[in-house]
């Protein structure tokens, strides 16, 4: 126990030199035009059979060095893969192509692989980093309050007042949507007024990483919650309370957004690069939720550090929050080692940077939590924990889907 507190320690203070921007002379968001993604037309598809297995890892996923050799995507190939499937509640399905506007040219990437070496400890990597957060003051605070869990058993992030940001697998596995999301659930986090848990000793950055969030307690809705429920399962719920479990609201899921990258339906293997999907709620939620921000390179991320919250499914219903150092990247992937197991697969990676032309800090997903996976790196099989970027055409995607226009993805 000391010497994890220690090693606690010393990272807290390492990371507050780089979070409060003592180490770096520019740690800010710098907003870049966004390409235009517009809908071109839709069509209804058969309704899908729901009988896929859950996959938690991909075959031979093309790894950091294939990412590299890789011929850009012709406009064509882009607009196809962005083009997207949609599955309704009621189990009916559409497809919509796409059209890409107002390209940018990017710049190509000078991406150099670090060689970090392999490791043998699938998921959980050495000494175990991950932060169980169990006192309601953070729980029910931005950024934490931002995480959600979906009844497939993975975990996502609020991105709007009715959308959850997570990773595609969760709900399809690149042929058919898995058994799981027929009726698909979202659960909230709604804590009682009292219990929560007890608070770990030395969490200093997780302290201050809910500090400047939401303070504010949703008091009305907890009272309104507690009435309809009433003594029902009174029991039972005093026991949650009184072992510090979170309580969680279900919502069901009215849409299902997929790039057609990742549900290629039998026509290819599915692309890591695409795994991303977004769910539309049937009720919207009153939690602040997090903005989306397009993916930096490494040397602009503050410390190479990135953050994420999940449900890992070894911690039992705990929200689990890791931050850790970017080991590797591609144009559309980020390798890394961030402690995580199953469960927290989904979640959105965030970053806290200045605005422009402000004195404020602001945190953005940037990137989807993939999970554990293979990689083809020089023909060796490697593994690493990756998550999706959010590049400047996913931004527009995503945007696309949350908004119903373009109107509010000029820049991100």
């Amino acid at each position: 126990m000391e010497n994890s507190l220690f090693w606690l320690l010393f990272f807290t203070s390492a990371w507050t030199l780089i979070d409060g921007s003592e180490m770096l002379q520019d740690a800010t968001w710098h907003l870049r035009r966004i390409p235009r993604v517009v809908r071109e037309r839709t069509f209804h598809l058969a309704s899908p059979t729901f009988e896929a297995e859950p996959k938690t890892v991909l075959n031979r996923v093309c790894g950091i060095e294939c990412q590299k050799e890789l011929p850009a995507r012709s406009l064509s190939e882009l607009e196809d893969s962005l083009s997207y499937e949609t599955v309704f509640e009621n189990c009916t399905r559409t497809f919509t192509r796409v059209k890409i506007q107002d390209m940018v040219e990017e710049p190509t990437q000078n991406i150099t692989t670090k060689g970090a070496s392999v490791r043998r400890k699938r998921q959980v990597y050495g000494t175990d980093s991950r932060f169980s957060i169990l006192d309601k003051r953070f729980l029910t605070n931005f950024p934490f309050s931002t995480a959600v869990k979906l009844s497939t058993g993975c975990s996502g992030i609020l991105v709007s007042p009715n959308h959850v940001l997570t990773a595609a697998h969760c709900v399809h596995d690149g042929k058919d949507y898995i058994k799981g999301s027929k009726k698909l659930r979202v659960g909230l986090l709604k804590m009682r007024n009292k219990g929560g848990g007890k608070k770990r000793r030395g969490s200093k950055r997780i302290r201050r990483e809910a500090n400047d969030g939401d303070q504010r307690q949703d008091t009305k809705e907890n009272l309104k919650e507690r009435g309809k429920k009433g003594r029902r399962k009174e029991s039972g719920r005093r026991q949650r309370i009184a072992e510090g479990r979170p309580s969680f609201q279900w919502t069901r899921v009215k849409k299902t957004h997929i790039p057609k990258g990742w549900a290629r339906g039998g026509m290819g293997e599915a692309a890591l690069d695409f795994d991303y999907a977004l769910l539309e709620l049937k009720r919207a939620h009153k939690k602040k939720y997090m903005e989306l921000g397009v993916s930096p390179t490494i040397k602009k991320i503050p410390g190479g550090m990135i953050h994420f919250s999940g449900f890992d499914s070894d911690r039992d219903n705990q929200l689990v929050y890791r931050f850790c150092s970017v080991s590797d990247e591609s144009s559309d992937l980020l390798y890394q080692y961030c402690d995580a197991e199953s469960g927290s697969t989904g979640s959105g990676v965030y970053l806290r940077l200045k605005e422009p032309d402000k004195n404020n800090w602001k945190r953005k997903i940037i990137a989807v939590y993939s999970g554990h996976q293979w990689v083809d790196v020089l023909g060796v099989q490697k593994d690493y924990n990756v998550a999706v970027r959010i590049t400047p055409l996913k931004y527009a995607q995503i945007c696309l889907w949350i908004h119903g226009n373009d109107v509010n993805c000029t820049y991100g």
